[in-house]
Formats: structure tokens, C-alpha cells, sequence
């Protein structure tokens, strides 16, 4: 088993390699958003040493950018340390240069690939891409994060539906080695072929997947989450035993809800209403318990409160309420 695991590995190294060398050293890389996954996605193409431009119209998201990037660049820099993985690419000062912060899209027209990480708001997602898709150049590939979203929808409001795919980074982007590619029908072979070579350029690999709504993580993860609420609000069990039994019966490293107040519940909530929304499923509506608590604002780590209270340290500034 060990021998065949290593030559899965080696095989998916020298695939990484060569799929890397399709996009050209030192492109230009869009972020639309400064929220969490937005700074993240950024910390990953800059560390790289592609230059990178984040673009949101939340002053504050923008004012606290480059502190929110910087503290990720550190963090990430232990973790790879104590793990004992190289750290590839730019050094911490020379990735923090290489992003620039602006609130006009304009800035990004010279990017090959902008990767939108907007709240999961089909009409917010609509005016972002229409005015990429104005403003950017013919080759410009747009990724979207989109948690649910399809992305044949996405690719709708562009004159480029075959250079729009899904690139759906997991939380927290730097520390994670995979990511969830969407296909839609209209997703060129190009396409996917450039934009795995931008993320084996960051020391990801693709897991592609054909479209629908949710996917495959989110279409089984929001589920899981909500019904984790479910169980918490009816009285079954407190929220550590819930987690409790995730992480010790099931081997998970981090329980349900915990993971929920990591994602946002806000997100959450709006993840499962684009869920019911695209399947006609009220399975997908989101259980009271979370429900009351976005309408209160606790909305997980980053408001301070969710299923667990949080101290100040683990609050993480939010980001743009349009971009990010």
C-alpha cells in the first residue's frame, strides 16, 4: 500500500510540474474580494511570485489588507516549519510587495487569470463578472470561488462562457493542498488546462469535478453542517460533544460546528439558500438555530460569537461587503 501511495505521489508531482509550466512565470493575478478567502487565495500567487492586485470597494477590508496578508504570511511560515515543508516561491517581504490593494476592477485588466471571491450572491457575482468580462483581456481566465453557485450561471454573464471555471479554495487557503475545479459544459479544455497550471504554480492540484449546484463538497458539506445546528438546537447534544464525536469517531480534525463558525454562518446560510434555490430541495433551508443566530450577528469566529464564544485574538476581520 505504502509503495503504491508513493507512486501516486511521485505521478501527481511530475503532472503538477508539468502542468505549471503552461502559465508564463510572473503573470499578472486578479483577486476580487478582501475578505478571508480573497487575502488568502492572494498570500497563495504571491508567495509564488506572481503579482497580484485585490480589488475591493470596503475601504475598511482595503485599510486592513495588508496587516490581515502579512499575519497569514507569518502564520503560514510557522506552520510550514514545524511540518518541515520547503516553502517554495518569494520570501515573506518580497510576497507582501507583490500585492497591490485597489478599489477599481479597471486595475486588473492585464490579468491572465482574476479569481472571484465575492460573497456568495448571485447578483453581486453578475455585476463582478460583466464588468470583467468589459474590462479584462480575451485570454483573461475568470475563476470563480463560488461555494454553490453554477458555474454555467456564472459563465452566462460573460461573452466567455469557456473561460469561466470554478476554483473553489478550501479555508484556510495557503495551508491546503487541493482545490475543487468545476467544469461547466461551456468550460474550454484550455481553460482547464491554464487554470491547472496556475494552481500547480502554487503548490495545488485540482480535483476537477463537472458542474451542479454545490458541487460535491458543499452539496454534502452545507447538509452535514446544518443538520450538526439541527441537532445542537433541538437539545440532543452541547456543541462540544457534537464536535466531539466527528473528531473521535469519525477521525475528523475539526467537528461541524466548529468548522461552521470558521466558514461564517452568514456564509453558511446564504450557501444553503443557493442550494434549495437551485435544487427545489427544502432540505437545504437553513435550521432555526442557525438562522436566529446570523439575524443576531453571531455569525462564527470572525464576529466573535457563533456555536462557540471566541476570545480577541481568534477575531478576523471581515471583508468587503460588495467585493469580498
Amino acid at each position: 500500500m505504502g509503495d503504491q501511495t508513493d507512486v501516486q505521489q511521485t505521478a501527481q508531482t511530475a503532472q503538477t510540474a508539468q502542468a505549471a509550466q503552461t502559465v508564463p512565470a510572473g503573470s499578472l493575478v486578479g483577486i476580487v474580494g478582501a475578505g478571508t478567502m480573497g487575502i488568502g487565495v492572494a498570500q497563495c500567487f504571491a508567495e509564488a511570485g506572481h503579482p497580484v492586485v485585490v480589488v475591493d470597494n470596503d475601504p475598511g477590508a482595503l485599510a486592513s489588507g495588508p496587516a490581515r496578508l502579512r499575519a497569514g504570511i507569518r502564520t503560514a511560515t510557522l506552520l510550514r516549519r514545524r511540518s518541515r515543508q520547503a516553502q517554495t516561491g518569494a520570501s515573506a517581504s518580497r510576497a507582501e510587495s507583490l500585492v497591490t490593494w485597489s478599489a477599481e476592477l479597471a486595475d486588473m485588466a492585464a490579468a491572465l487569470l482574476v479569481v472571484e471571491c465575492a460573497r456568495e450572491d448571485e447578483d453581486l457575482k453578475e455585476g463582478i463578472l460583466r464588468e470583467l468580462d468589459r474590462i479584462c483581456g480575451a485570454e483573461a481566465i475568470f475563476a470563480s470561488n463560488t461555494s454553490c453557485i453554477p458555474v454555467s450561471r456564472l459563465g452566462s454573464f460573460t461573452a466567455r462562457p469557456d473561460r469561466v471555471i470554478g476554483t473553489h479554495f478550501m479555508n484556510p487557503a495557503p495551508l491546503k493542498d487541493a482545490v475543487e475545479v468545476i467544469c461547466a459544459p461551456e468550460t474550454s479544455g484550455l481553460t482547464l488546462e491554464r487554470t491547472e497550471g496556475f494552481l500547480a504554480r502554487v503548490g495545488k492540484h485540482a480535483l476537477v469535478v463537472r458542474d451542479a449546484p454545490g458541487f460535491v463538497t458543499n452539496r454534502v458539506l452545507m447538509l452535514t453542517l446544518n443538520e450538526a445546528a439541527a441537532v445542537l438546537g433541538e437539545g440532543t447534544a452541547d456543541a462540544e460533544t457534537v464536535d466531539r464525536i466527528f473528531q473521535d469517531c469519525f477521525g475528523h480534525p475539526m467537528g461541524p460546528l466548529r468548522t461552521a463558525d470558521l466558514i461564517g454562518l452568514d456564509t453558511i446560510a446564504d450557501s444553503l439558500e443557493v442550494l434549495r434555490r437551485h435544487t427545489g430541495e427544502d432540505r437545504f433551508r437553513p435550521c432555526s438555530l442557525l438562522a436566529r443566530l446570523v439575524a443576531e450577528g453571531n455569525v462564527g469566529r470572525k464576529s466573535g460569537s457563533g456555536f462557540y464564544q471566541y476570545s480577541p485574538q481568534h477575531l478576523v476581520a471581515r471583508g468587503g461587503t460588495d467585493h469580498g
